[in-house]
């Protein structure tokens, strides 16, 4: 207890560190999680060498208006560094969004653009969003490599979070699958007719060797606390992650990605 209690202690001096410093609200935390925005990436370890932002990706929060991926904070600056060649996800000419909200604020609206062009505007109704989600956008006005920047405008404050998306339009992975036709075939030639071999004793009749059916059809259930995705968690929930043992500080419904190892503070806490 005295390990989560020195976690719960930190999170309370760094924000309010953070309010004596920038005077932005600390409760509205979130970023795009699918396709993975720069800060995702960094925060499954699948770009190095990232800073901070891999133990938040949920925090780029600047004054709304910006264009940038970083959220005008120079802590988080290496997401709007182009030349760390950011991997660029294969999609189709329209694309699911899916933001992760690790805490919840009334929301204005979600805004998508590429370059200058504003893809989408999504109605927020000044409402509290779920924990999750997804907005559908139409890219077709454009292909291959490009960035969509992503940002979520908070209702009651003067401050939005930032997302940038790296996506491959039109790429291997989001063309459709190529059809093609049969090759025609000619149906082979009946051999001549002849005449069914003389009647012959049948062999005893012998029963099927005996099988036995798995005790389960189903795949193996995961050890008894072993955390898992698509597995809905309760605040104070305790799980298994990687030989760690985590507690669940916000109740949520887990998603490949969220490993408790990935957000440590956000989710989780380390026991």
């Amino acid at each position: 207890m005295r390990k989560l209690l020195a976690y719960s202690l930190t999170l309370v001096v760094t924000s309010a560190a953070g309010l004596v410093v920038t005077a932005a609200p600390a409760s509205a935390h979130g970023y795009v999680s699918a396709p993975p925005s720069r800060q995702a990436l960094c925060a499954q370890g699948a770009v190095g060498d990232c800073g901070p932002i891999q133990f938040e990706p949920q925090s780029v929060e600047g004054v709304k208006g910006l264009r940038s991926c970083d959220g005008g904070l120079p802590q988080f600056a290496v997401l709007s560094d182009e030349s760390r060649n950011w991997p660029a996800q294969d999609v189709g000419s329209s694309v699911t969004f899916t933001w992760v909200f690790t805490a919840r604020h009334r929301t204005a609206d979600w805004e998508y653009f590429i370059g200058d062009t504003r893809l989408e505007t999504v109605d927020g109704g000044n409402q509290q969003p779920e924990a999750v989600v997804s907005h559908e956008v139409d890219l077709s006005g454009f292909s291959g490599r490009q960035t969509v920047l992503a940002i979520w405008n908070i209702g009651d404050t003067p401050h939005a979070f930032y997302n940038c998306v790296d996506v491959n339009i039109g790429g291997s992975g989001g063309a459709p699958a190529p059809t093609t036709t049969p090759p025609t075939t000619t149906a082979p030639t009946a051999p001549p007719a002849t005449a069914p071999p003389a009647a012959t004793t049948a062999p005893p009749a012998t029963a099927p060797p005996a099988t036995t059916a798995p005790p389960n059809g189903d795949a193996p259930a995961p050890a008894e606390g072993e955390w898992v995705a698509n597995q809905a968690y309760q605040a104070g929930d305790e799980v298994t992650f990687d030989g760690e043992r985590y507690v669940c500080r916000q109740s949520h419904t887990s998603l490949p990605g969220w490993e408790p190892s990935i957000f440590t503070l956000a989710l989780w806490l380390p026991l």
